[in-house]
């Protein structure tokens, strides 16, 4: 299954107590903490006055806070498919005990069975919408950057760091991944 060549923001969630401390969220709930929350409220800037098509996001309390958050309350959307991958015995475990992605993880969910789960439900809002803004994780980032670059290795996403992707087109023969500034904003949302 690949993704469907339409363009899309994803903005991952704000801080956890869990990403402070540098350890593996996944499936657990954990809310955003103080600096979690005033990163959601610097991305609503960017994101709270654009009239979205649609706002998919993970029904994690993270993710969900940082969606309602970032878009000044309007309508959002839960997306099961958008959940954080379950890093089965490795939940809470620190970020060093991380094996490489494709790898699954004791009693976890497989890389194929993760990635499958994610590009379902993100194409399920591109079928549906122009320009949906995706609020989720740094694992289903990775599924994304799996699928545009052929690898889920590299850096981790920001927290509350919206990022505009661009699919190939006739001037962009690949994806492009662009940090989502006033600029790109006014040039793409005016």
């Amino acid at each position: 299954m690949k993704l469907i060549h339409k363009p899309f923001v994803f903005l991952r969630h704000g801080e956890t107590a869990m990403n402070q401390q540098q350890r593996i969220g996944g499936s657990t709930d954990t809310p955003l903490n103080a600096q979690g929350q005033q990163e959601a409220d610097m991305s609503a800037t960017l994101l709270a006055d654009i009239r979205w098509s649609c706002i998919a996001a993970s029904p994690l309390l993270r993710a969900w806070e940082t969606a309602q958050r970032a878009t000044a309350g309007q309508p959002l959307t839960a997306v099961d498919g958008l959940r954080e991958r379950d890093w089965g015995q490795l939940e809470g475990a620190p970020w060093s005990a991380l094996p490489p992605y494709t790898d699954t993880p004791p009693a976890g969910e497989s890389w194929d069975d993760f990635t499958q789960r994610v590009i379902q439900a993100i194409n399920q809002q591109l079928n549906q919408y122009d320009w949906p803004l995706i609020v989720a994780h740094s694992g289903v980032y990775r599924v994304i950057r799996a699928q545009v670059t052929g690898t889920p290795e590299g850096e981790r996403i920001g927290n509350a760091q919206p990022v505009l992707l661009l699919p190939p087109d006739a001037t962009r023969p690949e994806w492009t991944f662009k940090p989502f500034t006033q600029q790109t904003k006014e040039y793409y949302f005016a």
